[in-house]
């Protein structure tokens, strides 16, 4: 992997980077962590929001805007700010104004906005669809249909995030649809409460399947949905309402989380094509979320989940990075994957996934042979004098150093890879280069 472009961002510690063709126009939303930095395009001091950027011209970034989000608290330094970003055009959405594009994003740990964004430069707030909220992170939007998938921290409810389903066709009137979870989360529930919901991805009404992701980074659970059930079923959060659209679970060990839950499909397994069947299966690759500096957990590493048989889910592969390649352990910060893409583009679906690893940078692994992944392509960003500082123990016996964190990942259907950094070194724009490019399908 080789570099093309980067933006310092401000110096602002980033969490989601979503890339959306805005007629000719290539644009990057970025979410941010809570923070403060300084905004050279307004000359003011603002809390840590949505940054937004024309990546056009990938080698040289433009910084056009950012969108102050709440600010944070000195008990959780990072919770607050903007961390979510989805992007929808009017003429996609059913009951929007064709000629507008919509930004869907959280406001700290208390609410969900819609903004205008069809000038980049100069986004608007039209719509608070719920607030109130005591956590908030990464939902799904539907552009086709609407639909939403909001992960909220909805009060009266047993877990730190859930689900807010709303149908957000038309951007200036939400309508509320149900909350989802997991049984023994609901209100009013007795027992053990399982881990918190952590992001969802649809296929929309044509695959009819939601994926959900829960506790990232242990106990984690892999979930798979009816849409339509999940949509037009009883809404009251019974458990058995909340079983009800449910068709597999899966709960991983103790000591794995599910941050992300991305499904690839209809996956024609070379290695089985002279059989006379089975050659074609599904699969969910889970990515867990690292969250100890310095090794001070259990690895998380990805896992690829055979779904062919959908009822019965069951890992056939893991996958990480070698610690001893780059003595990651001592590095510095957190060490362990992360997040993985959630693009959809045909240059790399069903042959290359790219995972965020932290301070091992991002790694691009080819997927064509499910049970064997293999990396193919890294890319580690260099610390620079805006890359914060991470630490180990406490008072006296406190030790830090400086590391990058790649935080989240996504590519753009040109085939460009982008990478944010938690520890605010900025936004770095990448593409593959020789034998790991052929393995893309690049038009």
């Amino acid at each position: 992997m080789e570099l093309v472009g980067s933006n310092d961002l401000q110096g602002r510690s980033a969490y989601q980077p979503v890339i959306h063709k805005q007629g000719e126009r290539w644009i990057a939303y970025v979410g941010h962590h809570a923070g403060s930095q300084l905004n050279a395009l307004t000359g003011k001091q603002e809390s840590n929001g949505t940054s937004i950027l024309e990546v056009t011209d990938p080698k040289r970034p433009k910084y056009l805007a950012h969108i102050p989000g709440e600010p944070g608290t000195a008990e959780h330094s990072e919770m607050g700010g903007a961390q979510m970003v989805r992007v929808c055009d009017g003429s996609a959405l059913p009951h929007a104004d064709k000629s507008k594009v919509y930004l869907l994003r959280t406001f700290g740990n208390s609410a969900h906005e819609i903004w205008d964004v069809t000038d980049p430069a100069k986004p608007s707030r039209l719509t608070v669809v719920v607030e109130g909220l005591h956590d908030t992170h990464k939902s799904w939007w539907e552009c086709d249909t609407g639909i939403a998938y909001l992960v909220s921290g909805v009060p009266g409810w047993r877990t730190r995030r859930s689900a807010q389903i709303y149908d957000l066709s038309d951007p200036l009137k939400p309508v509320f649809i149900r909350d989802f979870g997991l049984p023994g989360q609901q209100p009013g529930a007795t027992g053990p409460v399982p881990s918190d919901m952590h992001g969802p991805i649809s296929t929309g009404p044509r695959g009819n399947r939601v994926y959900f992701a829960y506790g990232p980074g242990a106990n984690g659970i892999l979930q798979i949905v009816d849409r339509g059930a999940l949509l037009n079923g009883p809404a009251e959060p019974t458990e058995e309402n909340l079983l009800y659209p449910q068709l597999a679970r899966l709960d991983l060990p103790p000591d794995s989380g599910a941050h992300t839950a991305f499904p690839v499909l209809d996956l024609e397994v070379r290695e089985f094509a002279k059989n006379q069947s089975g050659g074609t299966r599904d699969f969910v690759v889970v990515t867990p979320e690292s969250l100890a500096n310095e090794c001070r957990e259990p690895r998380q590493m990805a896992r690829i989940v055979d779904i062919t048989t959908e009822s019965r889910p069951f890992g056939v592969a893991t996958w990480t990075v070698p610690e001893a390649s780059g003595n990651f352990c001592t590095r510095g910060g957190r060490f362990g994957t992360h997040s993985s893409n959630e693009n959809f583009t045909s240059i790399y679906y069903k042959r290359v996934m790219f995972f965020a690893h932290f301070n091992a940078g991002v790694r691009a692994v080819d997927i064509r042979d499910p049970f064997h992944p293999n990396e193919i392509g890294y890319y580690i960003p260099a610390v620079t004098d805006k890359t914060d500082k991470r630490c180990v123990g406490a008072g006296s016996e406190q030790r830090c150093k400086v590391a990058i964190q790649t935080n989240n990942v996504e590519v753009d259907d040109r085939g460009y890879i982008y990478i944010v950094d938690r520890a605010n070194t900025g936004l770095h724009i990448l593409e593959l280069t020789g034998a790991a490019r052929k393995i893309a399908n690049f038009p």
